[in-house]
């Protein structure tokens, strides 16, 4: 999960784009970067950190150009972070490239050799977008007529670029002297959007992860890019689009309507907002069923993207909604950060209770997911702490049982508290007095309820079904082993899934 920013305007484009990644920057904490262009010349900077404390003004000043991309940098499956992997990535052959890439490539290591041994281009750090950048460069100089770019060549080099290259990937790059290049992989697991603004000097481009981004810098909202689309917009502004997979479907990851995705974006078509609505009536109507519902004295979410379905569930049951807890707005996503015992304590960091909420109550806690259990557990007890006299809890989402492969960082079953347990061993693991998980079938129709257009999903992390075809058993293990190497781990805890689950 990163989040990528494209534009093509009239005027300079540096504070829009920085404006962008601050939009995005929920959907990535390790690093940024910003390159812009000036016809055949790139400036850009890039580091580790938040969009606010890697750009200062005398970086924004050298960001000079129309037209440019952004990148804010998260990890993903079983990579290790090192400022060298901050993005945009850059390459001089053949026509001068830069890329920033949203997703995660399940092929980078067959193509990464194959880069070096049949191609003879060298990939310098362990990133799946570098490798995707060499594979687009490669593809691009095949498609080059007499060493030149067209539209037409454009699109013969992205549909190489699906033929190769398997997994998750939503793409923004920029061709030195030609423009903007935006396309998205042939399941469209990753999402991607356009808006259009008509200047002065005519029409302006802004390709963005999530539609708040192009809404709040005044674009209008045109479209998502299809599956295996790619969009070209040249330096006067005038854009291309062309569809250029064999066969594209569109399964985006069910994750982004339940977590990643900014509740004010349309994904897909999609009210994010709406479908976690839609997730909270669910969970709502599962536990009216239950003889505990009665003892139900309030309703707390937990801030922030669990509130649209812990409204909707008080609603429904009648209970009073409270804000139980105050969050700190400066402590980052603990989801996101990297290591147990960081994320342990910046969870208490974060949420402090209102001790009055709690005391004396039977509170139904309302998250939007559980994947490792770590804040759960910590959530739990800071309820007990300020005098819950039971604490429910409810999840929005199925039991994370699986690991994703297609950019989310959750990777090995340590991490995963539901891996391998039941309900009831969760609900203790947690220290909760009953756990209320949201039913897999319910959790994708209250998305499709959103927009009835949307019939698939990627949901592997729930239920170990894998879109793209390409997963194994053993590449699962061998990403579990990289991982635990990275920490400096036990590697033999390998992951364990059943291949009756891979498809």
């Amino acid at each position: 999960m990163c989040g990528i920013v494209g534009v093509v305007a009239h005027t300079p484009v540096n504070q829009l784009l920085y404006d962008g990644l601050l939009l995005l920057q929920h959907r990535g904490q390790d690093a940024a970067g910003i390159a812009t262009s000036e016809g055949p010349v790139f400036h850009m900077f890039k580091g580790p950190g938040l969009v606010q404390s890697v750009f200062r003004t005398r970086n924004m000043r050298e960001l000079s150009g129309n037209t440019g991309i952004g990148h804010c940098r998260y990890p993903t499956a079983g990579s290790a972070f090192s400022d060298l992997e901050s993005q945009p990535f850059y390459v001089n052959s053949p026509f001068g490239i830069t890329l920033g890439h949203n997703g995660n490539l399940t092929n980078s290591e067959q193509l990464k050799r194959e880069l070096w041994e049949q191609d003879f281009r060298h990939v310098n750090t362990n990133s799946d977008s570098e490798v995707l950048l060499n594979v687009l460069a490669l593809e691009l100089e095949r498609a080059a007529q007499h060493h030149r770019l067209d539209a037409d060549a454009i699109f013969r080099a992205i549909a190489g670029v699906h033929r190769r290259c398997q997994g998750a990937y939503a793409v923004v790059a920029m061709i030195a002297g030609y423009g903007l290049l935006a396309f998205r992989d042939p399941f469209g697991i990753r999402p991607l959007c356009i808006g259009h603004n008509e200047a002065l000097g005519g029409s302006e481009y802004l390709i963005a992860s999530e539609s708040v981004a192009v809404q709040a810098l005044g674009f209008d909202l045109l479209r998502d890019v299809e599956p295996g689309e790619a969009i070209y917009v040249d330096l006067t502004g005038k854009l291309s689009a062309r569809q250029c997979a064999e066969a594209p479907r569109l399964v985006p990851c069910i994750f982004e309507f339940v977590y990643l995705a900014r509740p004010d974006s349309v994904i897909d078509g999609t009210s994010v907002y709406q479908a976690r609505v839609n997730m909270g009536a669910a969970l709502a109507r599962k536990i009216a069923a239950m003889p505990q519902a009665h003892d139900i004295d309030v309703v707390i979410p937990i801030p922030d993207s669990s509130r649209p379905s812990a409204l909707e569930i008080a609603t429904r049951l009648a209970k009073p909604y409270r804000e139980g807890f105050i969050k700190n707005r400066y402590i980052g996503r603990t989801f996101i950060m990297p290591g147990q015992a960081i994320r342990r304590r910046s969870v208490r960091q974060k949420l402090n209770p209102i001790a009055s909420e709690f005391e004396g109550k039977v509170v139904l806690l309302v998250d939007d997911s559980i994947v490792r259990g770590t804040t759960s557990r910590e959530i739990v007890q800071m309820a007990r702490d300020a005098g819950a006299r039971k604490v429910y809890f409810a999840s929005a989402a199925p039991p994370v049982r699986f690991p994703n492969v297609y950019g989310i960082d959750m990777p090995t079953p340590a991490e995963l508290v539901a891996n391998g347990r039941t309900e009831a061993e969760i609900a203790r693991e947690i220290d909760a007095d009953l756990l209320i998980y949201q039913e897999l079938e319910a959790l994708k129709d209250a998305v499709r309820e959103a927009n009835p257009k949307l019939t698939e999903f990627d949901a592997s992390c729930f239920d170990g079904r894998y879109v793209t075809g390409d997963i194994t058993a053993d590449y699962l293990s061998q990403l579990a082993g990289n991982r635990n190497e990275e920490r400096g781990e036990d590697t033999s805890e390998l992951l364990e899934v059943s291949v009756h689950h891979l498809r």
